[in-house]
């Protein structure tokens, strides 16, 4: 074969290339087969961006808008084109602008400088960024010395990536640039803005909301925020603000000065408090027997259904917690997903007859032998753990369905508090890049499954899209049914979770097909300085994921 012909393995038919041809052109070849965009490749399981060329014979695989890495990687580019947009509105004093966090398919912005910006600003901003897109401006990727880009990061007054890369182990560090504006990213960018079609902005709050294309990658979903998430998430933040500790290079700061003993202790001090004045809510409700708590995976729901219990305790109280865990049908009569996989998170996998009998009958005032279940044998258990319901009594029930009202239906609606609980991320990494609250639940379960259920890190990433494809059918369209929502993360979890996740991720091997994922999350825990477990109080939720916690977690 020719020494500059290469043979690359495209879906399963083997075509030859020049040496050193682009991806995107080879994408060119094959887009018209695909009805989302391709935004990337994968190379002998590595993901690169199309303007990568192609320099030895591999398998070569498209990633497009519709995929995870896809979306985010749209995402991402798309908030590059709105920053340029708004410098080219605005001048650099101006156009400083924070991407805060994720709500309903957008990203939640604000504008420092500028302040709140109105519907005729926001559609001057959104016909700039469509004529940029028309453009089919390139989105270029360079490389310089991170003692540089803190320099750039000073010169373009973004002081939150300046402090980032003060504690950034490499000595170099990628650079996007669009039209000579240039950001750092944490992942992967489209080549070019002309991919960057489906957009839209809207006012919200003290800011705006940059809107994105959800399951349909080509038509921009619509808006409906949570209220009760919007308002618990910005509680959140506005404490860390407080704090000092809003990005990771603010916390790294905190760890570094030794201050890191006091941030734990004040947050896990406040978290005591909230869910003392949650107790005291349950105290006044008349009637209510059951506490239904529910959020998604690795939100902390046992071991804050048992920190409940304590203050309802204190109240005079007699609570019991319960887990709808131990209600999940044996494991060979579990439903599988469409892919064939055993999928957990649906309300299928419970008894849920079994529990509407076993709530119904403590309802009664009867006496019930209640069921374990042992995750290692997949099996359920009786262990002779009786339960009866008198005066003063109150059953607290946590699982992912506690607010799926088919769960519950059978239950008189005042004998009922409902808390619907989410590990809601407080920090950023900088002012562009937010932390989805889905990678730190994430690392939560890496670790804790590792611990409790035997799991490998591969095996729980190889399950996560199902655990999120359940949280999206099952959980979070019954999160503003709660009475009240709990913020469970802790704005230090990650330099902690760090120390325990690494070793898990670092056994994944570079064939394995979540090595990709296990690597974009070794890539974000190196942001972190590490901190050790020891002064974690023996009550923290951190506890239920890392051990030696005092409650059975």
């Amino acid at each position: 074969m020719d020494e500059e012909k290469i043979i690359l393995n495209i879906c399963g038919e083997e075509k030859a290339y020049e040496k050193g041809t682009q991806y995107l052109e080879i994408v060119k070849e094959y887009q018209k087969d695909y009805g989302d965009d391709i935004v990337l490749v994968s190379f002998n399981n590595r993901l690169l961006e199309l303007h990568k060329r192609a320099k030895k014979s591999g398998e070569v695989s498209f990633i497009t808008t519709a995929d995870t890495a896809g979306r985010k990687t749209y995402r991402r580019s798309v908030t590059l084109l709105m920053q340029k947009a708004l410098y080219n509105l605005l001048g650099k004093e101006e156009s400083e602008v924070h991407v805060l966090y994720c709500i309903s398919q957008a990203y939640y912005c604000e504008l420092t400088k500028y302040g709140k910006p109105d519907e005729s600003f926001l559609l001057k901003l959104k016909k700039e960024m469509h004529r940029l897109a028309e453009a089919e401006l390139p989105i270029l990727k360079s490389s310089m010395k991170t003692d540089e880009a803190v320099k750039l990061f000073r010169d373009y007054g973004m002081p939150e990536k300046e402090c980032l890369f003060h504690y950034r182990r490499s000595s170099r560090v990628n650079i996007y640039s669009l039209d000579h504006y240039k950001d750092y990213f944490y992942g992967y960018m489209a080549a070019h803005t002309g991919y960057l079609k489906y957009f839209d902005l809207k006012p919200y709050e003290d800011g705006f909301v940059l809107m994105f294309p959800d399951k349909h990658t080509k038509e921009v979903a619509e808006f409906k925020p949570s209220v009760k998430y919007s308002d618990t998430i910005r509680r959140s933040r506005e404490w860390g603000r407080t704090m000092g500790v809003n990005t990771i290079g603010a916390l790294n700061n905190a760890i570094a000065s030794g201050k890191i003993q006091e941030i734990i202790m004040v947050q896990e001090a406040l978290m005591e408090q909230r869910i003392g004045q949650m107790a005291q809510m349950i105290t006044r409700k008349d009637n209510c027997k059951f506490v239904m708590i529910a959020g998604p995976s690795s939100s902390g729901k046992t071991t804050f259904s048992h920190r409940l219990s304590i203050q309802l305790m204190a109240l005079g109280l007699n609570p019991y917690p319960l887990s709808l865990d131990n209600y999940y049908l044996d494991r060979e009569k579990a439903p599988r997903d469409e892919e064939g996989n055993f999928d957990f998170e649906c309300l299928e996998a419970l008894d849920v007859e079994l529990f509407h009998q076993n709530m119904t009958a403590l309802l009664r005032g009867d006496t019930v032998d209640m069921p374990s279940f042992n995750f290692k044998t997949g099996k359920r258990e009786y262990k002779g753990r009786k339960q009866k319901l008198g005066k003063g009594d109150i059953l607290i029930v946590e699982g992912i369905h506690g607010l799926n009202e088919k769960m519950t239906c059978t239950l008189p609606e005042e004998s009922k508090f409902k808390i619907f609980i989410s590990a809601l991320t407080q920090i950023n990494i900088d002012e562009h890049n937010y932390i989805p609250t889905t990678d730190g639940r994430l690392i939560r379960r890496i670790v804790r499954d590792a611990r409790t259920r035997n799991t490998t890190a591969a095996e729980t990433i190889a399950m996560w899209n199902s655990v999120r494809r359940g949280e999206e059918n099952y959980i979070f369209p019954f999160q503003d049914s709660a009475d009240i929502m709990f913020n469970s993360a802790l704005i230090y979890e990650l330099a902690v979770l760090k120390l325990y996740a690494e070793p898990l991720l670092f056994s994944i091997d570079k064939s394995a097909p979540e090595y990709k994922e296990a690597k974009r999350l070794l890539k974000f825990l190196d942001y972190f300085l590490p901190v050790p477990s020891e002064e974690i109080g023996k009550n923290s939720i951190l506890r239920e994921f890392i051990g030696g916690s005092v409650f059975h977690v």
